[in-house]
């Protein structure tokens, strides 16, 4: 019982410490990196630049077009209920970016520096200084992504804003935060004593809820996937 306690206190002290999709690509290197992500913050963005914006749990993406306009890629449902030109272009709200992740339908659209922003500090261009692929020519950059404008497919993490600014500056689609979020999941599946605790739980279920297909396949099942995975 003592080696399941520990492993749930590691387990819960990783994603409490772990920023769901922040990209460690950009962190430039601990204490010697906030001079110039604070000069990254107070520069002026030129058109082709890429942008973050940090949040809460993630890192959002865009690339500036110029006079203060930034294209991104952004969940949306509202595209899928409508093409009202006019609500469409309003600031996408929070209710519409969930339902938009639910229902795996996103936009790349054009907003106001300050829209894409949303209260946050935005950073320009910190990935050149991290990442070994050459960036394009920013004027390329900025026509690429205007392009791309318009309704697109959405998954958390294999199309998301990362994926679109890396295409549009790389010509790469790729997310560092995807890669940081699967190699945590992998360090869990990897614990055996994940295959105790979902054995324990399933367990429990069945002395709640009795035995039934709905409770003793997933005990069965989920543990055994575990074990070969691990």
């Amino acid at each position: 019982m003592l080696q399941l306690w520990t492993f749930l206190v590691e387990k819960l002290s990783l994603f409490s410490n772990f920023k769901l999709f922040e990209s460690s690509w950009l962190d430039g290197g601990g204490d010697g990196a906030r001079p110039a992500q604070r000069a990254a913050a107070a520069a002026r963005p030129r058109r082709g630049d890429l942008l973050e914006v940090p949040r809460t749990l993630f890192t959002h993406f865009g690339i500036y077009l110029g006079d203060n306009r930034v294209a991104h890629l952004i969940p949306d449902i509202l595209p899928v209920l409508t093409d009202d030109e006019g609500l469409l272009g309003s600031a996408v709200t929070n209710e519409r970016l969930i339902l938009g992740c639910v229902s795996k339908c996103a936009t790349v659209r054009v907003d106001t520096l300050e829209d894409f922003a949303y209260g946050g500090s935005v950073l320009v261009n910190r990935m050149d200084r991290t990442t070994r692929a050459r960036a394009f020519a920013n004027e390329e950059v900025a026509g690429r992504a205007e392009q791309l404008v318009g309704a697109t497919r959405y998954s958390l993490l294999w199309n998301n804003c990362e994926h679109f600014v890396t295409y549009c500056r790389y010509g790469c689609a790729a997310s560092r935060q995807t890669e940081k979020f699967c190699e945590c999941l992998k360090s869990i599946i990897r614990d055996q004593r994940s295959v105790i605790v979902t054995g324990l739980l399933g367990l429990v279920s069945i002395a709640c809820f009795g035995v039934a297909p709905s409770t003793t396949l997933p005990t069965i099942l989920i543990p055994f996937t575990l074990w070969m995975a691990g």
